[in-house]
């Protein structure tokens, strides 16, 4: 198998939204592994004020990258902030398939990031209602964080989005919202290690990945983690011996399955029904046994809160299936 490396060139990156008719930037076979180095989803006025902390090929999208693309007044629900790298078409992947993402190595690529608060948005813009920023120097060596309030953070990076594109009929769709083709799922426990599966809805799949975080706690409750920029290294493969609606993850401990709407009870109730179906494919219980063997040994988290559809994860830890 081949490794794959895609610079975050302007070229390689779309800004805000995601789209099966957007070109693929790579084919790659089935089986192989890409690295893509992604910028942090900011906006011109997220950045810091000497520009000199800046890479180059951040400078460079920033220039030539439009936000929205080139249509973006014709982007369904709103334009994210996020630049990511992609999409790479997948070789035999076809609608009704899966993608299996490993998610191999997460590397910080930038010595900066920030967080904000912004009006109107996070779950309390009622009490919280003027803009802030704030810039977080960041040993890449060390992985930790300096905060400008003299708060010194252990790093765990991991992506916010990785998504295969949306259903070719719904258009160009802005990056803020996570859906079953994941997206903006600001997920931190799909980091290093983990393996994630996408449903696919287009001939390639059309993989991208971006809006790296450098540290997030559950509910990213202002609406920003720390973002930065990260380099990614994944496998993906095309599988067709099972089916999936939702996406859904495992290491060799666990598995996470996500649920994602506007109602947080519904979002749990999303990710438990996703969870109670895996168990079942995974073992010979009843549903019925399954419900209350995941009421005493499964955890729902609140995943996030302000991605307009919010986000609720379930872990469940393999140990407890039953022994064959």
């Amino acid at each position: 198998m081949t490794d794959i490396t895609i610079d975050a060139s302007p070229e390689n990156i779309h800004w805000g939204y995601l789209d099966a008719s957007l070109a693929p930037i790579r084919t790659i076979n089935s089986g192989d592994t890409v690295i893509l180095q992604t910028l942090p989803a900011a906006l011109k006025e997220d950045l810091p004020p000497d520009r000199s902390w800046l890479t180059e090929d951040h400078k460079k999208a920033l220039a030539d990258v439009p936000l929205g693309g080139p249509n973006g007044l014709f982007v369904n629900g709103p334009v994210g902030p996020h630049m990511l790298t992609g999409p790479v078409y997948v070789k035999g992947a076809m609608p009704g398939d899966v993608l299996q993402v490993d998610i191999l190595e997460i590397r910080l690529k930038q010595d900066w990031g920030f967080s904000a608060i912004l009006p109107n948005l996070g779950t309390l813009p009622e009490e919280f209602t003027n803009y802030q920023r704030s810039h977080t120097q960041i040993d890449i060596n060390e992985g930790m964080g300096y905060c400008a309030w003299g708060s010194e953070v252990d790093l765990d990076p991991f992506f916010g989005i990785m998504a295969v594109a949306p259903p070719a009929e719904w258009g160009a769709v802005g990056t803020p919202e996570p859906r079953a083709f994941g997206g903006n799922m600001d997920n931190k426990d799909l980091r290093a290690g983990t393996t994630l599966y996408l449903p696919v809805f287009n001939e390639g799949a059309l993989f991208s990945a971006g809006d790296g975080h450098g540290k997030q706690g559950n509910g990213e409750v202002c609406i920003t983690a720390l973002e930065t920029a990260l380099t990614g290294k994944f496998r993906l493969t095309v599988r067709k011996d099972f089916s999936v609606t939702m996406p859904y993850a495992e290491t060799e401990d666990w598995y996470m399955t996500m649920g994602f709407n506007m109602n947080l009870e519904e979002a749990a109730k999303q990710a438990l029904r996703q969870m109670i179906s895996l168990v079942e494919q995974k073992s010979s219980m009843s549903r019925d046994d399954i419900y209350m063997l995941l009421s005493m040994s499964a955890d729902l988290h609140v995943t996030q809160l302000v991605d307009i559809n919010k986000g609720i994860h379930m872990i469940f830890k393999k140990k407890y299936l039953p022994q064959k």
